[in-house]
């Protein structure tokens, strides 16, 4: 029988590094294509940046977690 497969706090960690990195990427061409446009929504673009800050500093968080310290 199959049992299913759990995965570990780092594992997930990664996974969850993944989707926030690829949202980013999103956001920074989302942004960019508007600025190319020129829609010139301001509001709308300082969302976009708003969220894309917030991500990296997720991705920080998250990125902090997975090194290990290392005591000199």
């Amino acid at each position: 029988m199959n049992a299913p497969t759990e995965l570990n706090h780092e594992e997930v960690l990664r996974v969850k590094l993944e989707v926030l990195r690829r949202e980013h990427r999103d956001l920074d061409e989302a942004i960019a294509a508007m600025h190319d446009r020129g829609t010139g929504d301001e509001l709308a673009m300082k969302r976009l940046k708003k969220r894309k800050l917030s991500l990296k500093d997720s991705i920080a968080r998250i990125e902090d977690e997975l090194t290990p310290d290392i005591i000199a």
